[in-house]
């Protein structure tokens, strides 16, 4: 089995999502758009995760590899394969299959909860009722047809959502580690601006170890429930 991810930026990768999928046999590639890597062939990919990145979906004029990635998200979701779409992976999902995604009313920036939504349905993945997540983005998206909506937050009403029974995006991380979060503050900063959901930086990084595997629990879950799709 091989799992592949796309990367956008050196200080997002895969977290805990890593030791998941290599416990689970799959072997592990990935294309580095910064460092100008092409997307591979769709036949050698069984698993497909898009990772965040600081930069807009809508950025394709200054970013133009964004188009081929897009191209390359859709035909994977064609052809029946596991999608899982983190924060700006999630908004590339919502872009290729024909949601919009803007500027969201407010930013979300550290530990904060969201509430699961949907119905009940053994096709969908179920989260808490109420879950602590790790946060940092200020784009929002609307669900693409034929989406289901798993979780919402008060400030941001998309969350998560499934589309059909392979494809998964989640606008926050569950992947999150220590040393993930660090690198996130250390080179997103200046997005650090005062707000009622934003958390200061010495907030962010005071979490107890508990926190994050708590979190990389709940992330475990969701690759298996989408592995267990294939």
């Amino acid at each position: 089995m091989r799992a592949h991810y796309f990367q956008h930026v050196p200080f997002e990768g895969l977290g805990s999502i890593e030791p998941w999928l290599q416990g689970a046999g799959y072997a592990i590639g990935c294309t580095r758009f910064f460092a100008g890597e092409s997307v591979p062939r769709l036949e050698d990919v069984d698993f497909l995760v898009v990772m965040g990145g600081p930069m807009s979906v809508n950025d394709e004029a200054q970013l133009p590899w964004l188009r081929a990635e897009k191209a390359f998200i859709r035909r994977a979701i064609e052809a029946g394969k596991p999608v899982l779409g983190i924060c700006l992976g999630a908004q590339l999902i919502a872009d290729t299959m024909g949601g919009r995604v803007f500027p969201n009313a407010l930013k979300e920036i550290g530990w904060l909860q969201i509430e699961a939504t949907g119905p009940a349905d053994a096709a969908l993945f179920r989260f808490a009722p109420a879950l602590g997540v790790f946060q940092w983005h200020g784009e929002t998206f609307t669900l693409p047809p034929g989406a289901v909506q798993l979780a919402r937050s008060t400030a941001c009403e998309n969350q998560a959502f499934q589309l059909g029974a392979t494809v998964i995006g989640l606008q926050f991380h569950l992947e999150t580690t220590p040393d993930s979060a660090r690198a996130l503050v250390e080179n997103c900063r200046d997005e650090l601006v005062p707000g009622p959901w934003v958390q200061a930086e010495a907030e962010i990084l005071a979490a107890p170890p508990g926190r994050y595997r708590a979190l990389n629990e709940v992330m475990s879950e969701l690759l298996f429930h989408l592995h267990s799709c294939r």
